[in-house]
């Protein structure tokens, strides 16, 4: 973070981490140790440290969605609650926040363009999402072109609202697939990070 030890002079930056997968504390560790409010939705990482003891991450049974879900009675009482990244800001009374990391499992295509609809990305300074090439994702359909011209609206879009792309990571130990086809030296797989240069927090 650019500004981080400013900031960190005025108030406590604020981090959001979602996760619709198991994996490593690493991520709201560090940004933890940076003094940051850190907040986790979605499932249990693998690792809890002393930090949930601490309160110094905040973890919540809450998934990140694109729309309002409506679950059927049955289905309440087994289904952890989705909301969309607005509603979860007003709940908690943020306004913006500082670093929003995610791995969504193929949602992110629907999400990134709910929060470009609605106007919430630009709440967002850094942007860190990982992409998912192997299928389109979850309610994208279409010809394979129609796909991609899809993402790259997406992206071009982010890209329009003033997010600039610094930092690019292909996960080589994913399958080597892009819309279920075998690529080489290709990974179905990308970590892309933003900063927001439109930031007017």
């Amino acid at each position: 973070m650019p500004t981080g030890s400013l900031k960190l002079q005025q108030e406590r930056c604020l981090v959001y981490t979602f996760s619709m997968v198991k994996r490593g504390f690493e991520f709201s560790q560090r940004m933890s140790e940076m003094q940051c409010q850190v907040h986790s939705f979605g499932l249990t990482p693998y690792k809890q440290t002393d930090l949930w003891q601490k309160g110094q991450v905040q973890h919540h049974a809450l998934w990140l969605d694109w729309h309002e879900r409506r679950p059927v009675a049955s289905l309440q009482r087994r289904r952890s609650p989705s909301k969309r990244l607005n509603q979860i800001m007003q709940d908690f009374g943020h306004k913006k926040i500082d670093v929003l990391e995610a791995d969504l499992a193929s949602a992110e295509w629907k999400i990134l363009e709910s929060i470009l609809v609605d106007g919430t990305v630009a709440a967002v300074h850094q942007l860190i999402l990982a992409i998912h090439l192997h299928w389109p994702g979850f309610e994208v359909s279409g010809s394979e072109a129609a796909v991609v011209r899809y993402w790259y609206s997406l992206l071009k879009a982010l890209e329009a609202r003033g997010f600039r792309l610094f930092h690019s990571f292909k996960d080589l130990q994913k399958p080597q697939l892009f819309l279920h086809k075998e690529l080489f030296n290709a990974s179905s797989s990308y970590t892309l990070s933003w900063v927001n240069t439109y930031w007017m927090y």
